[in-house]
């Protein structure tokens, strides 16, 4: 009795699947204690990333966005309080950034990005990462799959 009940989930599933479209498989690499990151490219700027599902935006720090604002792929469009790791609160500008390339292989489209300090660790939160939903985060070996991936690089530029 089992078996069919199996066999009607993983049928009800199919359309659900078939909705997402493939996966598209990103290496991250491994740094310190359980710290993933990627590597992106942002208007021909390569960019690491942190991979934070806790962090609800993803964050670009001072000196990369100074980068995307002159080359003209972000645009200010307001501010948030934002609540850091330490439990600290700051204002922080936000960005509409035109592209990701997360690890050559998934363009992400209308990034919202909050600004951080110049120097500090960019972060891959869920303001991008919803965008490629259903992902899943993989230990071995570490990748991202991630949905709904552009594949024209040109159009990241």
């Amino acid at each position: 009795m089992l078996k069919p009940l199996t066999s009607l989930l993983f049928l009800l599933s199919l359309p659900l699947l078939g909705q997402a479209g493939p996966l598209t498989a990103i290496p991250m690499q491994e740094k310190g204690t359980a710290t993933f990151y990627v590597t992106a490219r942002v208007a021909n700027a390569e960019v690491e990333f942190l991979v934070d599902t806790g962090a609800g935006y993803t964050t670009l720090s001072r000196d990369v966005l100074e980068r995307l604002r002159r080359a003209g792929v972000a645009r200010r469009t307001g501010e948030i309080e934002g609540v850091l790791a330490n439990g600290d609160t700051c204002r922080l500008n936000v960005y509409r950034v035109a592209a990701i390339d997360i690890g050559g292989g998934c363009i992400v489209r209308d990034v919202t990005a909050a600004e951080t300090p110049a120097d500090t660790r960019n972060l891959l939160g869920l303001s991008a990462l919803r965008k490629t939903a259903p992902f899943t985060f993989s230990l071995q070996p570490p990748q991202l799959h991630l949905s709904h991936c552009g594949k024209v690089v040109a159009e990241a530029e």
